[in-house]
């Protein structure tokens, strides 16, 4: 019940038949029409895993096929291959420099988190995250777990599960899961660490925000299913957010897509939220919620932001009012980037992976 790497709570539900949530509209009756789908068109497809991607201003994509391992070019049809690593996600770019990140570990322990970036001319160069969140583990003092049980009831805890489930703080964690490339900076939703970072030019890591954790109440199907007491049932359990997206508005202000953490997919209802993270001052803001795994997010120039919602197999679209509709129904969406007057969206994620552009109208 412990938040992991995202990556591999996602991987685990490949072929597995979830129930579609859709969030409600919410839309008043004399606020802004939200944009509806126009004509779409398939840029890319057979690709593995396509979490993340970034497509520049003619076109080009930058495809992080994570289940591969694999750094893809698209350009005009053809494919080429710039880097080969484990779990890549987080790809950005500006201008011909392109950046992601790479995950070597498994559900319960990272061994490496890596931000890479290719220069123009070829040359790649890496930064040690994990070392990092070694020193620093910015969500150390934060409270997760079941906060509240009483000691008779804790002690029914299996001892393996207790350093899961029982009151605890942010582990040694990071996954580069996200990444916005700017002129100066690079910001970095990382679903280990629970915090957006930025990077500087010199390589340098600081903590912009940690993220709300949300929470859940303990059923007794929940319980029996983790072999838990029955003393937890109606407490809450407080989860890990796991951020995955993060772009920059028009406002100045960062907007962030975070999982709900333990389980993350509907399992327990949408719970899924975009959140706006003041970059000079760390403040943090709910934006929207209700998400079906919001797992990437494209704010276009007059601040509409489009959220893909992996497990709820659609993209949604929150109005600069806060409200939220369904844009267009995709079977599982992951990575989502608005480029030049279009959407870009990677769909079909956990199968035959494909990138598709779509018009707006």
């Amino acid at each position: 019940m412990r938040r992991v790497s995202a990556l591999a709570t996602i991987a685990t539900l490949t072929g597995v038949a979830l129930t579609a949530l859709a969030t409600p509209a919410t839309a008043a009756p004399n606020g802004p029409k939200p944009p509806s789908p126009g004509d779409t068109v398939t840029l890319a497809e057979h690709l593995v895993g396509p979490l993340t991607f970034d497509v520049t201003p003619n076109g080009t994509l930058y495809i992080g096929q994570d289940f591969a391992g694999l750094l893809t070019k698209v350009s005009g049809g053809a494919s080429e291959t710039l880097a080969t690593g484990p779990g890549i996600a987080a790809v950005s770019t500006l201008g011909d420099v392109v950046t992601w990140g790479e995950r070597e570990g498994d559900m319960t322990q990272v061994l490496a988190s890596r931000l890479m970036q290719r220069a123009a001319d070829g040359t790649v160069t890496s930064i040690d995250v994990l070392a990092w969140e070694q020193a620093n583990n910015p969500d150390a003092s934060a409270e997760y777990g079941f906060r509240d049980l009483a000691p008779d009831c804790l002690a029914q805890i299996p001892p393996f599960l207790l350093p899961f489930v029982g009151p605890h703080g942010g582990a040694i964690d990071t996954h580069v899961y996200g990444s916005l490339m700017l002129k100066d900076v690079t910001y970095v939703a990382d679903a280990g660490a629970n915090a957006v970072l930025v990077v500087d030019a010199a390589g340098n890591i600081s903590t912009v925000a940690v993220l709300p954790p949300s929470s859940f109440v303990a059923t007794d199907e929940l319980a029996a299913s983790f072999g838990l007491p029955e003393c937890v049932v109606g407490h809450d359990f407080i989860t890990e957010p796991v951020p995955t997206d993060v772009e920059l508005g028009a406002d100045g202000w960062l907007y962030v897509t975070s999982l709900p953490g333990g389980p993350e997919d509907v399992s327990l209802g949408a719970r899924g939220a975009v959140y706006r993270v003041n970059p000079a001052t760390g403040e943090v803001q709910l934006y929207a919620s209700g998400f079906a795994g919001a797992t990437g997010l494209a704010v276009a120039p007059n601040g509409t932001v489009f959220v893909a919602e992996l497990f709820g197999d659609q993209v949604s679209v929150i109005t600069k009012r806060g409200e939220v509709s369904s844009f267009a129904d995709l079977p599982f969406p992951a990575g989502i980037e608005w480029q030049s007057g279009r959407l870009y969206v990677s769909t079909d994620v956990f199968g035959d992976g494909k990138v598709v552009s779509i018009g707006l109208r």
